[in-house]
């Protein structure tokens, strides 16, 4: 069978679905992926799969670039003639469900989360929520990655078939497997992973940095991922001044992870947010605004604390509550959460739901099969 992909770019593709991705190549299956060029797309390529480049702004709003991707689009599926289209993210989404539905493909697809256009009411919600409904329209079943964003688009009439909430994009359980707790015991490492972006809580986690390393100068706040907004200076004064360590983009988060004590995300939306999934299975407490993608990945004060969305001084409480808990009570949230996530994000379960999913859709005998560790 052949399987097209449509993304906005090979890090989210390699890192959160590379096991789907090797699971339907095993199946004997052709795996085409749709995105732009990027540094990913070798290693994907290794995987088996069949490059296509396809040039997409993920954040830009020109619609002439929108209608070319969507053009781009149906030309590349009435060449290839695929048997079923994977989407993901908004964009790929949106004009990749167009796509399928003038050409009469099926296609499944995922929402990773509302994001930004969405979140802030407006004439861009209401234009956003206009496209997805004639992108989403004819789909055959749409994930989703939590309850609220499922209920968001019922209540927009926006979900006309199947749908489904699987864990996020779950973890990988082997490679982020359980660490042994960092034993410095008088300074407290916290990690921030992500975008450093407006919409992630990046003000809020600076100004509460400068609040904390005040109080307790000895704590450190580590900081990895690319800068998507004008964040450049504000970070290079801060690193100068040792309130925070800014170590740019990075490949393997893991040793990030490990070495530290909690990771701390403020961010305002997400689907489900990947690096809360992979620091608890890692063994590591969560610290996370309340808002949905957020608050069901931990157990309040069992494998973390959450804090109010936006607030400086609810993260600040919520970040030195975490520090005036004793070593073995930290240890203790991180073994709670990799016992969370052995229990309920497991990628396995995410895998399943698309093969299910996908043998419903083409009713081919050779995709029944029951994964025993599920």
């Amino acid at each position: 069978m052949k399987i097209l992909v449509l993304a906005n770019f090979g890090m989210g593709l390699y890192n959160f679905r590379k096991e789907l991705l090797e699971e339907l190549i095993n199946k004997q299956n052709e795996v085409y992926i749709s995105l732009p060029n990027d540094e990913y797309v070798p290693k994907l390529v290794s995987l088996g799969c069949h490059f296509v480049e396809t040039p997409l702004e993920r954040r830009g709003t020109n619609p002439i670039k929108d209608i070319k991707l969507l053009l781009h689009y149906i030309k590349i599926i009435k060449r290839m003639k695929p048997d079923i289209v994977l989407t993901y993210t908004i964009k790929p989404n949106v004009y990749g469900g167009l796509a399928c539905r003038i050409t009469k493909t099926p296609y499944i697809t995922n929402i990773t989360g509302l994001g930004t256009s969405i979140e802030n009411k407006g004439i861009i919600q209401k234009i956003t929520l206009m496209l997805y409904k004639a992108g989403l329209k004819k789909t055959s079943c749409i994930f989703f990655q939590n309850e609220t964003n499922l209920k968001f688009f019922n209540d927009k009439n926006i979900v006309n078939g199947k749908a489904r909430v699987v864990p996020g994009s779950g973890v990988n359980l082997a490679q982020h497997p359980l660490e042994g707790y960092p034993d410095d015991h008088e300074r407290n490492r916290f990690l921030f992973i992500g975008r450093m972006m407006k919409a992630k809580g990046i003000e809020e986690l600076l100004q509460a940095a400068k609040i904390v390393k005040e109080k307790y100068p000895k704590t450190q706040f580590d900081l990895i991922g690319g800068c998507e907004e004008d964040y450049y200076q504000q970070l290079a004064e801060l690193n100068k001044a040792g309130i925070i360590n800014y170590h740019g983009q990075q490949s393997d988060v893991h040793s990030f992870i490990k070495k530290s004590y909690a990771t701390i995300l403020p961010s305002y939306h997400e689907g489900t947010a990947n690096v809360l999934l992979e620091s608890a299975s890692t063994g590591r407490a969560v610290l996370a605004s309340r808002v949905p993608g957020c608050q069901e990945t931990f157990d309040e004060e069992v494998s973390g604390y959450g804090f109010e969305v936006r607030s400086v001084d609810s993260l600040v409480e919520a970040i030195i509550k975490f520090i005036n808990l004793s070593y073995d009570q930290k240890k203790a949230m991180g073994m709670a959460g990799r016992k969370k996530m052995e229990n309920e994000y497991d990628r396995e379960i995410v895998i399943n739901a698309y093969l299910e999913e996908i043998n419903n859709l083409v009713g081919r005998n050779e995709y029944e099969f029951i994964r025993e560790d599920c």
